[in-house]
């Protein structure tokens, strides 16, 4: 660690997002890793909202609110920056500002929008090319969650890959329910008790279709239902949800998560794309079996730890549900490696590399 105490900025503003989802969970808990760290650097959060208790007061952690309701980044947050010219500036999403003085780190998590295009609004797509396009080239290093982030970012962006640090966001916090809380959970969301999980944003990125199509094959005597667990996404109106068993909680609190974790026969998770797909490292921290797809990241994380299948055929999908709901032994195996393999991901591992990206830009 450099012996000079360095004045790093961190743009904090997506860890007051209420309903936060994966990017929202990674700025909040690296942070909260970052800050935990004995340091001699100080660093300054910049929030649009007034962040509460979030985080931890500190004599080395100077937070600060600029309210800002339309480009918050390239306008309010980039003048911040002048202001303060901070040596090194860290964005943990995506999009530096078009214009800020110094250098900066950027932590890029996937580039879904170039193999699924049709997944987002235009708009939205569009920008999110121009800006990470942008960051890749202006940051001077780049975190990415995975291998697989890491070569996507070299194959279409054309960015060094001597550039690119692969820092895993750490998957810690959620261990396995009760059986009180299992059941009190079941309760609140009306679950009957052998069900089938999926937890995410219901959008065709997921591979929702081809799930709930797998599903009705399954055999009537399995007498299992399949629980969608996550709030509508882009698209998500072209995705039928109302097949018979199948049950959809909407957002889930992030109370309740570890419950139905732990309540699940087993994880599913089909996803056809993912630059780190927590769902899978979660639901092994609560013991709880998971298939999940042979594509993107997810072998990568998965390891041996659970049963990879392609996510593009529904005999496939249908075949690892039977082979989850019929064979105990595997079950058994999976939850004992799914634990082990559950131990690699910590945020201090995360907080620790992520440190040194920054004294190092």
């Amino acid at each position: 660690m450099p012996s000079l105490s360095l004045r790093i900025a961190i743009d904090a503003s997506r860890t007051t997002t209420a309903q936060r989802t994966g990017t929202e969970n990674y700025a909040l808990r690296l942070i909260r890793a970052l800050l935990e760290r004995p340091s001699p650097h100080c660093f300054t959060l910049y929030f649009r909202d007034q962040p509460g208790d979030i985080f931890q007061p500190a004599p080395n952690v100077r937070p600060r609110v600029i309210p800002f309701r339309r480009l918050w980044t390239h306008l309010r947050f980039a003048a911040a920056l002048y202001r303060d010219s901070p040596d090194v500036t860290f964005v943990p999403a995506h999009s530096l500002p078009i214009l800020f003085p110094g250098r900066a780190v950027v932590t890029i998590h996937d580039l879904g929008y170039v193999y699924f295009p049709a997944a987002h609004p235009k708009l939205s797509r569009l920008y999110l090319d121009m800006t990470t396009r942008y960051s890749a080239r202006r940051a001077a290093l780049i975190l990415a969650d995975s291998e697989a982030t890491r070569r996507d970012l070299t194959a279409h962006y054309g960015v060094d890959a001597r550039k690119i640090r692969v820092v895993y966001p750490g998957v810690e916090g959620i261990e396995r329910a009760s059986d009180a809380q299992i059941t009190a959970v079941r309760a609140k969301y009306k679950l009957p008790e052998r069900y089938l999980l999926f937890v995410g944003t219901i959008q065709p990125r997921k591979n929702i279709a081809r799930l709930i199509a797998a599903y009705r094959e399954l055999p009537s005597t399995e007498n299992v239902a399949l629980v969608l667990a996550g709030r509508k996404g882009w698209l998500s109106a072209d995705i039928r949800t109302d097949a018979p068993g199948v049950i959809v909680t909407g957002y889930a609190d992030d109370r309740d998560i570890a419950a139905l974790y732990s309540g699940a026969l087993a994880l599913v998770f089909p996803s056809l794309y993912e630059g780190f797909g927590f769902p899978v490292i979660e639901a092994m921290r609560c013991g709880t079996p998971v298939l999940c797809s042979n594509t993107s990241s997810l072998p990568e994380l998965a390891g041996n730890a659970a049963l990879l299948v392609d996510p593009s055929d529904v005999n496939a999908l249908r075949q690892g549900m039977e082979r989850l709901l019929n064979e105990p032994e595997l079950r058994a195996e999976l939850v004992r490696r799914g634990y082990h393999q559950a131990e690699k991901f910590t945020w201090r591992a995360a907080a620790e590399q992520t440190l040194k990206a920054l004294e190092d830009a």
